[in-house]
């Protein structure tokens, strides 16, 4: 932090990220200089042969300007070392370190160029001299081009546009001048993104939906990079930081607490009730994923039980749309739900930026008719889930405020036009009309789900939504409030998902400024350090984050940490307030869907949950516990479909065989 800037621009890089690259480079210079030492003073007396004395003056001057590189390569090493994140002070010799740093390659790509053509000229001399002068002649010019490919690696486009308010003040320009830059700066940022991410995705298409996504989704980065002066690794060691702190807070929490507060009975036999749908629902938004994700869960006999179904000729007692010729998908669909070809209603698997793929199927043993929406599993998928910005929804119901992300209700929409314009609900319960509505699905699928039971709500009034791990950027705070009596989200852990909104990330960014600009560690240890805390763990309190009043005085700017973070001043940034920032009117706070059933780990079962079968409780929880974005290994993992039915069948199982444990799946929450 902040970037460094050589040759008049800034670079996705900063002064402190060096050690790990130097550490690297002087372990294979050294190795290299020992290789060519050795070499020349084994053999340096088989030179005396034609040739000989330009490969001797070769390997004398590549000893000499490799010990320069070196003991250079080693100062920069020494002084990326010092200070802290925010404390560059002590780095300010790195600029001039690294000019002398990249004039030395010019003598090494000469003396590369020499040595080849030298060798090239077919000197007679002793086989093993010319194969180690061979030997280095390589290495150099594989050194000299992993240099170029980190240099495009760290080139950073806005590089020369953001330098000169990277130092600036908040009264650096004036206001009329300062917007005017500001905006220009905005416009070739969402430029630099839409063209990464046509890059990117350049395989998906180019209709109008799907240009619209790529804008949507720049304008979403750009909003959210472009205020700070935040390299990759600040981000990296401040998520390093913000986990230790949240453990820390936790533990102090967890001995803080003496008693909790429990529900009555009728919320134990509701969540009970609720619980046991959920195990039976998640069949269906796991079967919506089709092959891929059945042969994720069962590896060893997923193909063998699907790959009949691949080969077997479609019947016509189902409406299929696009995407499985080979059945194969439809296979994994008929052993996951446990159904029959004829309870199968509508199969889609159609999938294009705001379309996703559904399946409408008949559930006899719940005498539901059931729309599973398939979750993210496409680059097309990832465009609809980025398309954050909100937009109205046209409802028949009285609430104010009707707001909802725009991508996924976007892919709400489609599906209501597809399950009521062509008839296929009709047709589900002209068979069965006494059934009830059912919509389900997990991730992007759950978000889509909850939605499409809104929308459906005014011709199906009994239709019932269960949203697996859903995203949390998804509804207003009245559709919030009147989707809790028809729709129940269900959330994992620390799954990341069902926390994450445009405001969560908001909060996230000032979190990370604030913790890494009160740290007063160098980055290398804060990221070694947090390296192994992920990896084995330990006390939390044994990695300080806040600067004691006696490490003050190291600092050459104590009180601007957080501001010289900032590359233009935002306006959106509050230094005082703890509450998530307030988001631009695009994107304002979104809440997840329904009530929520929160699955707790009890105890540990490793890092990354792979040493020992994890332990839950479940409970009502409230969306509020829900408003940040908790740092940690399993923030992923809770996430995946496949972890979640292995959680929910332990919940459901331990529950139904101890109903009459006290304190077993008690409530601490109370949902209103």
């Amino acid at each position: 932090m902040p970037g460094m800037v050589l040759f008049g621009r800034r670079w996705a890089i900063a002064s402190d990220d060096l050690v790990f690259p130097g550490f690297f480079e002087l372990f294979l210079r050294v190795l290299w200089w020992i290789g060519i030492l050795t070499l020349y003073v084994m053999h340096r007396g088989k030179l005396d042969c034609a040739g000989g004395v330009l490969l001797s003056s070769y390997l004398i001057v590549l000893i000499v300007l490799l010990a320069v590189v070196i003991c250079t390569v080693l100062a920069i090493v020494c002084v990326s070392m010092k200070g802290t994140i925010c404390n560059p002070g002590p780095r300010k010799s790195m600029s001039k370190l690294l000019y002398i740093r990249l004039a030395l390659f010019l003598p090494e790509m000469v003396w590369a160029s020499l040595g080849a053509a030298w060798v090239a000229d077919g000197v007679q001399c002793d086989r093993t001299v010319v194969s180690g002068i061979i030997a280095t002649v390589v290495v150099s010019w594989i050194i000299i081009a992993a240099t170029v490919v980190t240099i495009i690696i760290v080139f950073d486009p806005l590089g020369g546009k953001t330098v000169p308010y990277s130092s600036a003040g908040p009264g650096h320009l004036d206001s009329h001048e300062s917007s005017q830059l500001l905006n220009g700066l905005k416009t070739a940022a969402t430029s630099v993104w839409e063209t990464r991410i046509k890059l990117l995705c350049c395989c998906v298409g180019k209709d109008d939906h799907t240009r619209n996504a790529f804008s949507s989704t720049a304008e979403l980065f750009s909003t959210y990079f472009s205020d700070t002066d935040l390299v990759p690794s600040d981000i990296a060691a401040g998520l390093a930081l913000l986990h230790q702190q949240q453990d820390s807070i936790s533990s102090n929490q967890e001995l803080e607490e003496v008693t909790s507060h429990s529900s009555g009975h009728s919320q134990e036999a509701e969540l009970d009730a609720e619980l046991e749908n959920c195990h039976h629902y998640m069949q269906f938004a796991a079967a919506a994923y089709g092959w891929p994700l059945y042969i994720y869960r069962n590896p060893f006999t997923g193909l063998c039980k699907i790959g009949g179904d691949c080969c077997r000729s479609r019947t016509t007692e189902y409406e299929l749309v696009g995407g499985d010729q080979a059945n194969c998908h439809f296979g994994s669909i008929l052993h996951t739900t446990g159904l029959q070809y004829r309870d199968f209603i509508h199969i889609s698997f159609h999938d294009k930026v705001y379309e996703l793929p559904f399946l409408v199927a008949l559930d006899h043993r719940k005498e539901c008719v059931v729309v599973a929406v398939r979750g993210t599993m496409s680059l097309q998928d990832i465009l609809t889930d980025l398309s954050a910005e909100s937009e109205s929804l046209h409802l028949d119901t009285d609430l104010q405020d009707c707001v909802a992300h725009k991508g996924i209700s976007q892919a709400a929409r489609y599906i209501y036009r597809r399950l009521v314009n062509d008839g296929i609900l009709s047709q589900a319960f002209s068979i069965a009309p006494e059934y009830q509505l059912v919509v389900v699905g997990h991730s992007l699928g759950a978000g889509a789900a909850a939605l499409l039971a809104i929308m459906l709500r005014s011709s199906y009034p009994q239709v019932r939504a269960y949203a697996f791990s859903p995203p949390r950027g998804l509804l207003s705070k009245s559709l919030y409030e009147y989707s809790k009596d028809f729709i129940v989200s269900l959330v994992l852990g620390k799954d990341v998902i069902p926390r994450l909104s445009v405001t969560n990330l908001e909060d996230l960014k000032k979190r990370i400024l604030r913790v890494i600009a009160h740290c007063n560690k160098p980055k290398y240890k804060i990221l070694l350090q947090g390296c192994w805390y992920e990896l084995f763990g330990g006390s939390p309190s044994n990695f300080p984050t806040e600067l004691d009043g006696g490490d003050q005085g190291h600092l050459t700017q104590p009180l601007l940490g957080e501001q010289s973070l900032l590359t233009h001043w935002s306006p959106a940034y509050s230094f005082s307030s703890d509450s998530p920032l307030d988001s631009p009117t695009k994107y304002p706070p979104l809440y997840p869907p329904g009530r929520i059933i929160h699955l707790e780990e009890e105890g540990a079962s490793g890092r990354f949950g792979c040493c020992s079968a994890a332990q839950y409780r479940a409970r009502w929880a409230h969306e509020a516990e829900f408003s940040r974005i908790l740092i940690g290994p399993k923030m992923l993992t809770d996430h995946m479909p496949d972890i979640l039915m292995r959680a929910l069948d332990t919940v459901v199982t331990n529950r139904a065989a101890c109903l009459s444990c006290p304190g077993h799946g008690v409530s601490s929450v109370d949902v209103a």
